[in-house]
């Protein structure tokens, strides 16, 4: 097992729900903590509730570090309108989370790397960083030497997901469009997410 995977594995043990929704888990057989001392639940204070609202949305997106996810706290608190819903659109703006939505991997960690590996254009040219901004409109496409990858044309025909109704995708042509920024309700989360309560952990 790559250290990738059984990253994710963990993951979901940690936080005790399967977060990708995927059909392949540990917690299918284990459902506990990783750990010696992994069986042991507690009742969770305010702040325990707060701080795995933060970890599941944290990593959801690839597992990002506190400072990246604090700066998106940060930018959607500086926002107009309602921040919990800008937290949702500025990380399903990102764009290891669009080509992860558009089905052009089957995690977001794969998006991740198919990104830094150059696989991915945005209007036309290749973006190497997985938390580029994409904006209304944009068009993301896999770069034309890419579109023979067999991990790629596996993951655009698995069943697993649907793709939601703010993107417009060609699977065939392997390229789509980021119509609109969604809001919470509209975004296919395998388990509940409560950006609100992020918003109190970080209002501490």
């Amino acid at each position: 097992m790559s250290k990738r995977i059984a990253a994710k594995h963990k993951i979901d043990r940690r936080l005790g729900v399967n977060l990708w929704g995927r059909p392949k888990t540990p917690l299918n057989e284990r459902n506990y903590a990783p750990g010696q001392h992994g069986s042991n639940k507690k009742k969770p204070t305010d702040y325990g509730v707060q701080l795995l609202a933060k970890q599941k949305l944290k990593g959801y997106y690839g597992n990002l570090t506190e400072r990246q996810f604090r700066r998106v706290f940060q930018k959607a608190s500086q926002m107009r309108g309602d921040t919990s819903q800008n937290i949702i659109g500025l990380l399903e703006s990102r764009l290891d989370a669009i080509v992860y939505r558009m089905k052009f991997a089957v995690t977001v960690f794969g998006a991740r790397q198919l990104i830094s590996h150059g696989h991915i254009t945005v209007n036309g040219r290749t973006v190497n960083i997985a938390s580029y901004t994409v904006r209304e409109g944009d068009v993301i496409e896999i770069r034309q030497k890419s579109k023979e990858n067999t991990v790629i044309l596996g993951a655009v025909q698995s069943g697993e997901r649907d793709t939601p109704p703010y993107l417009e995708v060609d699977h065939k042509a392997l390229k789509g469009t980021y119509v609109r920024i969604p809001k919470l309700e509209d975004v296919p989360y395998p388990v509940v997410m409560e950006p609100n309560i992020v918003i109190e952990f970080y209002s501490r």
